[in-house]
């Protein structure tokens, strides 16, 4: 290693102390466990000291099996577990010990602190890891020969122990940002559950409301509106229909025929039966309120045609965000872009994996298309789309949209669901 101060050297692993291996003693000898010896696995590499083990064995388990004695103060590593696919498990043995075989400890002289290798091989983990790293198919394994030759820079002795004292100290603060940060994480989803709460029921608005009383909208006039705006949606696509009939059979009916669109049912409002609202708002179903609520298309090679287009699945929709792959792609005919393209102001929302998670689109219109794994729903011009998104994340949050999922296990939000 270079660049390093002049009073620090440069040392190979195998020139710091002994390494000493592990072993199970038979564990069909009762005499052998349940003793005041403690002895490591991989289960009890979870902490930065090991004070205290799972398992322990007895003296005769020392005296008779493969179990080997470490002294305390030995620096121990994970040298054969699946866990080394991500991370090289390292701590330091607060007392006399013993190990399973799938860990080696590194016992060490005076002068050389045990804490500080341990905090070096975690500095230089990732590299220890593509060097001396062997895998399987399932078990990982570090090959000792090479993990012996990898060189760590040595401070002074005194130097040593400031160095560890500063990084413990520094790890501690940091534990505690973390802790404090957690704290105000849970203390933020609370505070925003319920200011969501207060702007569905109306709290947020009342002054407003007050305000301006006589300029409010009665609820059936809203509803009235709302209806003629989907009835005006609903025959702009019958008039579609039919001209995309027309030149289907003028083609001599090649292809799928056209569907015809369906009527929007009539919008009714009822009573929330989790949540108290203003006399003057209306309530009622999601998929009342949209003009249009589709689930998108099976992926199926065997049967799908048409020009293989961009799309997104469940795994590309995150709340308020859309993650678009273009070359995740899937075949789309032209009959169907209007049915599972997504426009500006379309909210798409997760049937699965977390049902009601949801984004409103603001790309550009039929240059995506969504999987059977996703709804979209188009609303008329007297509801906002982002209305629906807060309000979803609000009602997901709250655990108002539990009662409408399916499955046991595996949970879905239907498009059954959305018109209840």
């Amino acid at each position: 290693m270079t660049d390093l101060p002049s009073t620090w050297a440069s040392a190979k692993f195998s020139d710091f102390g002994t390494w000493i291996g592990g072993g199970t003693p038979s564990k069909a000898n009762p005499r052998f466990w349940n003793g005041p010896i403690l002895w490591v696995s991989p289960k009890d590499m979870k902490s930065k000291i090991i004070r205290e083990t799972i398992d322990g064995i007895t003296k005769e388990a020392v005296e008779d099996s493969a179990a080997k004695l470490v002294p305390a103060g030995s620096v121990l590593i994970v040298t054969r577990s699946g866990i080394l696919a991500h991370t090289l498990p390292i701590a330091v043995t607060a007392a006399e010990s013993t190990l399973n075989q799938d860990l080696k400890a590194l016992a060490l002289p005076d002068g050389i602190s045990s804490e500080y290798i341990a905090w070096g091989m975690r500095a230089f983990e990732q590299r220890i890891l593509d060097k001396c790293r062997k895998g399987g198919t399932t078990v990982h394994s570090i090959e000792m020969p090479r993990l012996a030759s990898f060189e760590l820079p040595i401070a002074p002795t005194n130097e040593q122990r400031r160095i560890v004292g500063k990084i413990e100290t520094m790890f501690d603060e940091i534990d505690k940002g973390v802790e404090s940060l957690q704290t105000a994480r849970a203390t933020l989803s609370f505070y925003r559950q319920s200011l969501l709460k207060s702007a569905f029921e109306g709290r947020l608005t009342a002054d407003w409301r007050a305000q301006n009383a006589s300029s409010l909208e009665a609820p059936e006039i809203l509803l009235a509106r709302l209806q003629r705006e989907r009835d005006t949606r609903h025959k702009a696509a019958l008039d579609a229909w039919q001209k995309a009939l027309g030149e289907w059979r003028a083609n001599g009916e090649k292809g799928k025929k056209p569907a015809k669109p369906k009527r929007p049912k009539d919008l009714e409002s009822k009573p929330h039966d989790r949540l108290t609202t203003p006399s003057a708002w209306i309530t009622a179903p999601l998929g009342g309120i949209a003009f249009e609520a589709v689930l998108g298309k099976m992926l199926d090679r065997q049967k799908n045609r048409g020009t293989s287009r961009p799309y997104l699945g469940n795994i590309n929709l995150r709340w308020g965000v859309f993650d678009v792959d273009r070359e995740k792609i899937m075949p789309i005919e032209d009959h169907e872009i209007p049915r599972y393209g997504i426009r500006a102001g379309d909210l798409v929302i997760c049937e699965g994996g977390e049902p009601g998670r949801c984004a409103v689109w603001q790309g550009d219109d039929d240059s995506v298309f969504i999987q059977k794994a996703l709804h979209r729903v188009r609303f008329t011009q007297s509801y906002s789309a982002w209305f629906a998104y807060h309000f979803l994340r609000f009602a997901t949050l709250a655990g108002l949209l539990d009662q409408h999922y399916t499955g046991s296990t595996i949970k879905h939000l239907t498009g059954k669901a959305l018109d209840e």
